[in-house]
């Protein structure tokens, strides 16, 4: 782990730190430590614990930072720390009869960078103490989180939040087992979660209820599968009948609803990374503009011989560039059946007169549309099939997007190319069987040993395809199965638990913290979005 400047702050702590960590960090793993995802090195101390200042009082100071916050990102995460830490409670202690040592006033966040841009492996890493009481009457304490960017230190708040609890007999918020001494960074930079919007709409409200939830485990990429054969419901103004393939005009999305999704996520350290998916899964494509089918009786996939479908394309990935800002854009390319090709005269003869066969024709597709995507400045991801039929002819800035299994990954990076981790026997979140242990112990890196190949594989994703959810249930069917992926992707392998019943108390913690945050996590224990089973406490279903 690279150690940047410290603040003099930071240096006293720094160096205790560092001898005190190895020491309980197995402790930690085994359950001393109920944070979600684990950090990378933490320590804490016994029963000693701090009051945090009325929330109305608590404050966060900036001083020494780097950091303006023009645009109020910084100032919006604190205060949106202060409302999940309240819970839903009135925090009404009098905090007056404490000695000021005891009680926690802010805290005091150094950011290195004064960038606000969000982009594929900007810096997560954060520092966090929060120190222990004064062993006499003093001044109160502050925490302090430093951080190189903006967006570490919006992590560094989700850890200080976990770390808060609301006392019932104080009516306070206290920060118990202090001292604490976090360092802390992603493992990979890409930590993702699909939603598909096409098999049944989702609504903005909901969009940016997933981001929020996001946000509380760390994953930083919300994958927008956008359309596919069911629907398309996003306004392209390039070519503005697209959206007549939107189930009703009431489910649809504007540019400015999109934008408003960019912006929404990017405050909480999300990007978005836009997919269109072609040339299959692309019916609803033909139900504005019918030239893109290859006849009225067969449908899909997009007509390759027909120019009109490439300058479609362009039109598309020119509007989304104006929108989706991640370095990647998804151009999907799984599941073509090219039958309709054969079977439709007019592209029989083209592939003819080009000397192609059907293969020809789809690697034809595929090439031309990343040529295009790249012209608007985007790398590219594609899934896997793309890779499987032609690797070798793909972009080398193509990022492969593994799902069928676990044996693409290492022959991708084996290839020179980047790698997503999805596979769908683990990490999709549609499979209701798979129980939150297979998600846990998915590993990215599995039969990847050279050290090289080990970084292509960028991250990995959770995928919550929409057939069987929409704005009822998706939440339940997310969590708390993708905080199992959250930890895989967010910590170090070595503190990964090897025995998921090491994890099992923590993990139910995090649950059920974040339904006290509003957000529908189902139990635990059980198959996916499965219902309690009967009375009893949240901790242990």
């Amino acid at each position: 782990m690279a150690l940047h400047s410290f603040s003099i702050l930071l240096l006293p702590l720094f160096f205790h730190f560092i001898l005190t960590s190895a020491a309980s960090r197995s402790s930690d793993i085994a359950g001393g430590v109920r944070i979600w995802p684990l950090p990378a090195l933490v320590t804490h101390g016994g029963q000693r614990r701090l009051c945090v200042a009325n929330t109305k009082d608590f404050r966060l100071n900036t001083d020494g930072s780097n950091f303006t916050d023009a645009s109020g990102i910084l100032k919006e995460g604190f205060l949106r720390l202060l409302d999940v830490v309240r819970v839903g409670h009135v925090v009404d202690a009098n905090l007056s009869r404490l000695d000021s040592s005891a009680l926690l006033l802010g805290i005091h966040i150094i950011v290195s960078s004064p960038s606000e841009e969000l982009q594929y492996g900007v810096d997560e890493s954060y520092r966090l103490s929060v120190p222990a009481p004064a062993p006499a009457p003093g001044k109160p304490a502050y925490a302090y989180l430093q951080a190189r960017t903006v967006y570490g230190a919006l992590h560094g708040l989700q850890t200080f939040s976990q770390l808060c609890s609301f006392n019932f007999e104080s009516r306070a918020i206290e920060v118990r087992s202090v001292p604490w001494n976090i360092i802390d960074q992603p493992r990979f930079s890409y930590r993702g979660l699909l939603i598909d919007t096409s098999r049944h709409y989702q609504p903005l409200p909901v969009i940016k209820k997933v981001i929020d939830s996001m946000a509380y485990a760390k994953l930083n990429v919300l994958h927008w599968h956008i359309v596919d054969t069911q629907s398309f419901p996003l306004e392209i103004p390039s070519f503005p009948n697209l959206w007549l393939g939107a189930y009703s005009k009431q489910e649809r999305y504007t540019t400015a609803d999109a934008e408003e999704i960019v912006r929404y996520a990017q405050r909480r350290g999300v990007s978005v990374l836009a997919e269109v998916d072609i040339p299959g899964h692309a019916l609803s494509w033909g139900v504005g503009y019918p030239a893109l089918w290859p006849s009225k009786d067969c449908k899909q996939p997009l007509d390759v011989s027909n120019e009109f479908t490439f300058k479609v394309i362009d039109g598309i990935l020119s509007d989304f560039s104006k929108i989706f800002k991640y370095r990647f854009v998804h151009l999907g390319g799984d599941e073509v059946d090219t039958t309709c090709w054969r079977s439709t005269p007019h592209i029989r003869n083209w592939v003819r007169k080009k000397g192609m066969n059907e293969s020809d024709a789809h690697k034809y597709f595929v090439l031309r549309a990343q040529n295009i995507a790249l012209s608007h400045g985007y790398e590219l991801v594609n899934w896997e099939e793309t890779f499987n039929d032609f690797g070798s002819e793909l972009s080398r800035k193509t990022v492969v997007h593994n799902w069928l299994g676990i044996g693409v990954a290492p022959k991708v990076v084996a290839a020179g190319l980047r790698c997503i981790v999805s596979n769908q026997d683990s990490w999709y979140l549609d499979h209701i069987d798979p129980s939150w242990e297979k998600f846990y112990l998915n590993e990215p890196l599995k039969n990847i040993t050279d050290s090289k190949q080990q970084k292509l594989v960028i991250g990995g994703e959770v995928c919550m395809w929409g057939e069987s959810v929409d704005a009822s249930n998706i939440e339940q069917t997310i969590w708390p199965r993708a905080a199992a992926a959250a930890e895989r992707l967010w910590t170090p392998y070595d503190n990964l638990a090897k025995d998921t019943n090491q994890v099992f108390a923590r993990l139910a913690h995090f649950r059920c913290l974040l339904n006290q945050r509003g957000i529908e996590a189902a139990p635990v224990s059980g198959l996916g979005r499965s219902a309690p089973w009967g009375p009893g406490s949240c901790f242990v279903q």
